[in-house]
């Protein structure tokens, strides 16, 4: 059994430093830094922690081909892979269209813009030549290619839809596929075998870890508080698809949305229900566990938690590592 850690990137420098270092500490294999729209630099953040862990993976979970250029993202694997001496994991997806719009970018063939993207960042770190590569994109010249050392770089695909999913499993090495709620894992997960399978490939070569939002805390309302503070933000941009799963649709998070940006704190985790908090994994480390447990039981083999982990992240972690991984581990 294999476990990660994924946090958003609205997380000071500090803090997040001390989560990487606490995590590497516990054992877990990879830790995920988000790159979402107007917070903290993923890019900077991971080469940042890459100094201050030994063991670790670090990775950016996700970033997209819209607000920036393939070849920039290639820029920044290869350096992040320099920095961390081959630790480094790079992330790609199409983003969320509703965060591109703030700054004016249409979110355009989300499907070809990443298949392509992906195919000619993957060139770039072999040191070829996009312009020579089938299916990267049409406006690479000779003169595109990385002029300094470089390595590869394993590329997760993050995915949701049917058609992404099996795209990561024709040609990511691996695939962060948000489980909303947990049991979606198995949905998912066939769909990226349907794609490995179109072009016969193992699924051995392919990490699919199950990605949920966790939160743990000793004090159960404490856990359930911080789960509901991040599903009040972000619920309203949930794909419909994946929210359908536990019954729910966009607009049942309106209420909560709407007194975050009015400010009203309270309001916004008094609107987020025990449905909508079974979208993740909150509570004591027994409940967490026996929730785990039975998503083990469906066949995982990588569990990734992801936000809030706690009202505290540093000290969640650490209860993680105690408390938690040693049983699942059993």
């Amino acid at each position: 059994m294999r476990f990660s850690l994924r946090v958003n990137n609205d997380l000071d420098i500090r803090t997040l430093a001390s989560a990487a270092v606490a995590a590497d500490d516990a054992g877990f294999e990879q830790m995920w830094v988000s790159h979402d729209l107007m917070m903290r630099s993923a890019p900077a953040l991971v080469g940042a922690l890459a100094v201050k862990t030994e063991r670790i993976h670090l990775g950016i979970g996700i970033m997209n081909p819209y607000s920036v250029h393939p070849a920039e993202l290639a820029m920044t694997a290869a350096t992040l892979q320099e920095i961390s001496n081959g630790r480094f994991l790079l992330g790609l997806s199409a983003g969320a269209g509703e965060f591109l719009a703030w700054i004016g970018i249409e979110h355009q063939r989300p499907l070809s813009r990443t298949r392509e993207a992906l195919r000619a960042i993957r060139a770039l770190l072999a040191g070829q030549r996009p312009s020579e590569i089938d299916g990267t994109g049409a406006d690479w010249t000779e003169h595109a290619y990385l002029r300094m050392p470089t390595q590869q770089v394993p590329i997760y695909l993050g995915a949701m839809s049917p058609k992404m999913l099996e795209l990561a499993g024709r040609e990511a090495d691996g695939v962060l596929a948000l489980s909303f709620p947990p049991e979606h894992f198995t949905t998912a997960r066939r769909h990226v075998e349907d794609g490995a399978a179109s072009i016969d490939r193992s699924m051995d070569s392919i990490d699919v870890p199950a990605c949920v939002w966790l939160s743990v805390d000793e004090d159960k309302e404490k856990a359930d508080r911080a789960l509901a503070v991040k599903l009040a933000y972000y619920g309203a941009a949930f794909s419909p698809y994946l929210l359908a799963r536990a019954g729910l649709v966009p607009e049942d998070f309106a209420e909560s949305d709407q007194a975050l940006r009015d400010g009203d704190i309270e309001k916004a985790i008094s609107g987020i229900t025990p449905q909508m908090l079974r979208l993740g994994i909150s509570g004591d480390p027994d409940s967490v566990v026996s929730r785990c447990q039975e998503i083990k039981a469906a066949g995982v083999s990588h569990l990734s938690f992801g936000p809030p982990l706690g009202a505290d992240p540093v000290n969640a972690i650490e209860l993680i590592g105690s408390e938690i991984l040693p049983r699942l581990r059993d």
